[in-house]
């Protein structure tokens, strides 16, 4: 399956959204009173809107151009496996008529074989859908459906966490479900909010760690911090991420370098993320990174700190983020004690 996060996925994100970089384009909550009192401002900002909401409504998506909707859609077409997540999160579940081939959960969703990432507009209008949300304008799917007089909802992958809210926040507010958006967004915040508090609690503060995060070997790609998924483990401290000295602002996706082995192996990461642990995105388990000639004297792997993720939760930028956090926080909650047990002696 074909990661939204990945670097490629990303590529696009890089022009439109500062590359999906945290840093430079805005930053995620830092700490737990930030990411609360975040919490309280944006929510009461939405469902003091939602009152106000009619149709016919004109929002401004993911791409920049003025969307109007003329009447709240009851036949809605998902391309995006993260839109589905939404929709159904905020309680437009009922109003969805058709989903990608890649929308797996929640497995309720009427999954179809139509395609995100190469969309047919012929095969998308047999579904008579009154909205598209969609992540990639390939095929001329916007053109194409505008000659149908169907509104397409472009929700590009965000920079930062900030984005992802507010996809949710206009994905409610477009299908007639606004104060439900802000209620998974204040949930959102909260549960990320209480994970870096307990994660601080048990670690003993703030994480310095260094980690590898991989999004696919043959070749190595890495995701740096200036990514979404970077900008979400930096809630945890400031973990140095060994891609970093190997990304390059000019190179054609910035933020997901290209790393040889002997680079990982020198930079010895006390702890390694596999995004790619799934059986379509390479199958990769901490015991075949075990095996893998060399790596068995990188301190993550030495001290088994190697953790395999839900590679759909990781792919994705919608309402199961907080389940993300988790497992990051559990990495860095063992990798942290594993380190500190030396020292207690």
């Amino acid at each position: 399956m074909r990661n939204p996060l990945s670097r490629a996925a990303l590529a696009g994100t890089a022009a439109a959204a500062c590359a999906a970089a945290l840093a430079g384009c805005g930053a995620v909550a830092t700490s737990t009173t930030s990411a609360t009192s975040a919490t309280g401002a944006a929510s009461a900002a939405v469902v003091a809107q939602a009152a106000a909401v009619t149709f016919p409504l004109t929002v401004k998506d993911g791409s920049g151009a003025s969307v109007t909707i003329k009447a709240k859609p009851t036949r809605i077409v998902s391309l995006s496996p993260t839109a589905t997540e939404d929709l159904f999160a905020v309680g437009a579940g009922s109003q969805v008529v058709a989903v990608d081939s890649d929308s797996n959960y929640p497995t309720n969703a009427p999954k179809t074989s139509l395609s995100s990432y190469s969309p047919n507009v012929e095969a998308i209008a047999r579904y008579n859908p009154s909205l598209v949300i969609a992540t990639y304008n390939e095929n001329g799917l916007v053109a194409g459906l505008a000659k149908l007089g169907v509104p397409v909802l472009m929700e590009t992958a965000p920079s930062n966490l900030a984005g992802a809210y507010d996809q949710i926040e206009q994905i409610g507010q477009v299908t007639g479900h606004a104060s439900q958006a802000a209620s998974v967004v204040s949930g959102m915040q909260q549960q990320i909010a209480a994970t870096i508090q307990q994660f601080d609690k048990k670690a003993g503060g703030a994480t310095t760690l260094s980690y590898y995060y991989e999004l696919s070997t043959a070749p190595y790609y890495a995701a740096a911090s200036t990514t979404f998924v970077g900008g979400l483990i930096g809630l945890f401290g400031t973990p140095a991420n060994i891609a970093d000295k190997a990304d390059k602002a000019n190179d054609a996706d910035p933020g997901y370098p290209e790393l040889t082995e002997e680079y990982i192996v020198t930079a010895n990461p006390q702890v390694i993320f596999l995004a790619d642990n799934g059986a379509t995105d390479g199958g990769q388990t901490p015991a075949k990174v075990e095996q893998r000639a060399g790596w068995s004297n990188i301190s993550a792997v030495a001290n088994k700190d190697v953790f395999g993720l839900n590679d759909d939760v990781a792919s994705r930028w919608g309402p199961r983020l907080p389940e993300l956090v988790a497992e990051v926080a559990q990495g860095f909650e063992q990798a942290s004690q594993a380190q500190a047990t030396p020292s207690a002696g």
